[in-house]
């Protein structure tokens, strides 16, 4: 077995374990730290130095994944979603090396859930265009290209049917916020994702976030050309494919 380790940041909580990457599942029980208010680079550094503490048997590990809410080039962070707007521009990559004293490797945090399921997932048989959208307090994207994946897509902050910003109109928080039913939601997903089936003709749709759990609900009320299926790794996907991106550096 190959192992890896990855660390999810998210908003709320901060969540890591090891991972076994032939099978590209959690070694045992991940462990979750609230994130601390507010989330600063160094604070939440911090906390994953705690989580990585946490499993004392994966010092082995050659590199840590972190995956985090932010578009991030090189290391660098370019922008903060649910986490404090000290992040942007900041080297993220040579903080969390500092802080957790071994190599470290940033990721998207869309992206990381993207890889998890293209490796072992929905997606795993997939060799043509994938794009895996997450619903959540916002829309997150990956898209993976022949197995090959192609970072920081931002497709939530598209324009779609006149909304200058597609996840305040059709993410999970909107349908939480507005109290819509599961079948006025999915006509705003209908037109969302009728819009990236137009510009990226993708050959499979993999919708993921909590609400994939209730996929029942809302993804037979969709009419596309594209096949669409629920994640399966759910919200242990940031984990895993961080782990997996860590371990390619």
């Amino acid at each position: 077995m190959v192992m890896g380790f990855g660390i999810d940041i998210g908003g709320t909580g901060t969540k890591g374990a090891p991972v076994d990457l032939d099978a590209g599942k959690l070694v045992g029980e991940r462990f979750r730290i609230p994130t601390p208010q507010p989330a600063t680079p160094q604070a939440v550094a911090e906390v994953a130095a705690q989580i990585v503490a946490h499993f004392p048997d994966t010092e082995e590990v050659p590199r840590i994944g972190v995956a985090i809410p932010a578009v991030v080039q090189r290391g660098v962070a370019r922008s903060a979603a649910n986490i404090d707007t000290s992040w942007i521009d900041t080297d993220v990559d040579a903080l969390f090396t500092e802080v957790l004293g071994r190599e470290v490797h940033v990721v998207n945090d869309a992206d990381a859930a993207g890889v998890a399921e293209n490796d072992h997932g929905a997606a795993r048989k997939e060799e043509g265009l994938v794009c895996v959208i997450t619903l959540g307090t916002g829309i997150g994207s990956a898209l993976i290209s022949g197995g090959t994946l192609v970072p920081n897509t931002e497709f939530g902050h598209l324009e779609v049917a006149g909304h200058p910003n597609a996840e305040k109109w059709c993410a999970t928080s909107a349908r939480e916020r507005e109290d819509l039913t599961w079948q006025e939601w999915a006509e705003r997903l209908q037109v969302y994702f009728s819009h990236l089936e137009r510009i990226l003709s993708p050959d499979l749709f993999v919708v993921g976030g909590g609400v994939s759990k209730n996929s029942e609900k809302f993804l037979p009320l969709l009419d596309l050309r594209t096949p669409i299926v629920a994640a399966k790794h759910r919200n242990n996907a940031g984990i895993i494919g961080a782990a997996a991106l860590g371990a390619r550096g």
